[in-house]
C-alpha cells in the first residue's frame, strides 16, 4: 500500500512539474511569437512605404516581404546554434537567451528612423534586426515544444506538447489584434508612431517572460541524456543527428510544407489580399485573422489530445489533405466581399483544420530524434523547412496573383500540391514508426 501511495505522489508531482514547465513555455512562445508576427503583419501594409519606397507598389511590397522572408532564412541558424547549445548545456538556458535576442530586436526595430530619415541605412538596419528575431525564433521554438514533450507521461506527450504551439496562435492574435486597435487611429498618426508603440511594448512582455522561465527545472530526459553522454565520446549533435537519422530530417522537412504554407497565405497574405485585392478596410482583415486565431487556441490541444489517441502521423495526413481540399472554397469566400463570408473563408480552414496539423506536430517531430541530438532536430526540421514553406510564401503568393491577373487559382493549386507533398510525408512517417 505504502509503494502505491508513493507512486501516486511522485506521479502527482511530476504532473504539478509539466503543468509550471508547459505554461513557462507557453508564455515565452506566445511572447516570442507575437515579435515575429508583427513584423509580418506590418511590412506589406508599413515597411513597403516606410522602408522600401518605390514608383510601383508591388515592387515595393515585393521586397518589404523579402525582409519577412529573411527572418525564416535566419531561423536555422538560430536551430543550429541553441539547439547545439541546448543539447550540450541544457534546455532552459537557452530559452532565457532567445528571448532576450528576439525581445531586443522588436523593440529596435519599433526606434528605427525610415527611409526619408537615414535613406539607405534604414533598410538595412531593418534587415539586420529581422535575422536578429530570426536567429531568436529559430532557437525559441524546439526548446519550448521540447520541456513540454520531455516532462509529460509518454501517452500524453501529443496533448502537451502541443500547449506551447498555442502560443502562434496567441502571438498572432495578439499582433493582428494590437495593429487592429493601432490602425484605428487616423492614417498619419499610424504611420507617424502608431505602428511602433506595437514593438516597443514588447519589452514589458520579454521581462515577465524571462522571469518566469528562469523559475523552472531543466528537462528530466535531457538530465538523463547528459549523464549517458558523459561515459562515451560525442561528436557534434548536428553531425550526429544527420549520420543517423537522414530519412527522418528529410520526411520531417517535408511533412512540415503544408503548415508553413498555409500559415502565410492566409495569416499574412491574406491581410494584402482583403485590402489590396478585394477593397475590404485594413483593420476588419486584421479582426478576422485574429478571430480565427482565438479559435484555434481551443483547436490545437484537442487534436494534439486526439494525436495520442489515434497516431500522430495519422492526425498530421488526414489534416494536411483536409488543407488541400479547403484552400479553394476559402479563396472563392474572401473573393465574394461579403463579410460574413470571408469571415467564414478564414475562421474555418485556418480557426479548426490547420489546428490538426500544427497541434501534433511538435510531438510528431520529436519522436523523430534520442534526447541527445533532438533539440538539434526538432530545431532544423522545423526552421530550414521555413525557408521554403514559410519565408518566401508571400512573395510567391503576390508573383502568382500578378502573374495570373490577380487572380488566385495558382495559389490555391500550389497550396494543394504542399498539402499533398506532407500528407504524403506523414504517411511515411507513419509507416516507419509501425515498422
Amino acid at each position: 500500500m505504502a509503494v502505491t501511495t508513493a507512486g501516486a505522489n511522485a506521479f502527482g508531482g511530476r504532473e504539478h512539474d509539466v503543468k509550471k514547465v508547459v505554461f513557462a513555455s507557453l508564455v515565452g512562445s506566445t511572447i516570442e511569437w507575437y515579435d515575429f508576427f508583427l513584423y509580418g503583419v506590418v511590412a506589406g501594409i508599413v515597411f513597403n512605404k516606410l522602408y522600401f519606397p518605390a514608383d510601383d507598389p508591388t515592387i515595393s511590397v515585393l521586397l518589404a516581404y523579402a525582409t519577412f522572408a529573411v527572418g525564416f532564412v535566419a531561423r536555422p541558424l538560430g536551430g543550429l546554434v541553441f539547439g547545439h547549445f541546448g543539447d550540450r548545456i541544457g534546455r532552459k538556458t537557452m530559452l532565457v537567451l532567445t528571448l532576450l535576442l528576439m525581445g531586443g530586436a522588436t523593440v529596435l526595430i519599433g526606434l528605427l528612423p525610415t527611409y526619408d530619415q537615414i535613406g539607405i541605412l534604414a533598410p538595412i538596419l531593418l534587415l539586420v534586426l529581422r535575422v536578429a528575431q530570426g536567429i531568436g525564433i529559430g532557437g525559441e521554438w524546439g526548446g519550448a515544444v521540447l520541456m513540454a514533450y520531455e516532462f509529460a507521461p509518454e501517452h500524453k506527450r501529443g496533448f502537451y506538447a502541443s500547449i506551447p504551439q498555442i502560443g502562434l496562435s496567441l502571438g498572432l492574435f495578439m499582433a493582428s489584434g494590437v495593429m487592429a486597435l493601432l490602425t484605428m487611429l487616423p492614417d498619419e498618426a499610424f504611420m507617424a508612431w502608431g505602428w511602433r508603440t506595437a514593438f516597443i511594448a514588447s519589452i514589458v512582455l520579454v521581462v515577465l517572460g524571462t522571469w518566469i522561465r528562469s523559475n523552472i527545472g531543466e528537462s528530466p530526459e535531457f538530465k538523463k541524456a547528459k549523464a549517458e553522454s558523459r561515459a562515451k565520446d560525442q561528436g557534434l549533435p548536428f553531425v550526429d543527428m544527420i549520420k543517423r537519422y537522414p530519412g527522418n530530417v528529410t520526411l520531417g522537412m517535408g511533412a512540415r510544407y503544408i503548415d508553413g504554407v498555409f500559415f502565410n497565405v492566409f495569416a499574412v497574405f491574406s491581410i494584402l489580399y482583403l485590402t489590396q485585392y478585394v477593397g475590404l478596410e485594413r483593420s476588419f482583415a486584421l479582426w478576422t485573422v485574429s478571430g480565427a486565431a482565438i479559435v484555434m487556441v481551443f483547436c490545437i490541444p484537442f487534436f494534439g489530445r486526439l494525436s495520442d489517441r489515434i497516431g500522430r502521423p495519422r492526425t498530421y495526413a488526414m489534416g494536411s489533405a483536409l488543407l488541400a481540399l479547403s484552400v479553394f472554397p476559402a479563396f472563392a469566400l474572401m473573393s465574394s466581399g461579403d463579410p460574413l463570408l470571408v469571415v467564414l473563408g478564414i475562421v474555418l480552414p485556418f480557426g479548426v483544420v490547420y489546428p490538426m496539423c500544427y497541434g501534433p506536430e511538435a510531438a510528431l517531430f520529436s519522436d523523430l530524434f534520442d534526447p541527445s541530438v533532438r533539440y538539434t532536430g526538432v530545431s532544423f526540421v522545423y526552421q530550414f523547412s521555413g525557408i521554403f514553406a514559410s519565408g518566401i510564401t508571400p512573395m510567391i503568393a503576390t508573383w502568382l496573383m500578378a502573374a495570373n491577373d490577380n487572380d488566385p487559382f495558382w495559389l490555391c493549386t500550389y497550396v494543394v500540391f504542399a498539402g499533398l507533398v506532407s500528407m504524403a510525408c506523414a504517411m511515411l512517417i507513419g509507416r516507419r514508426e509501425r515498422r
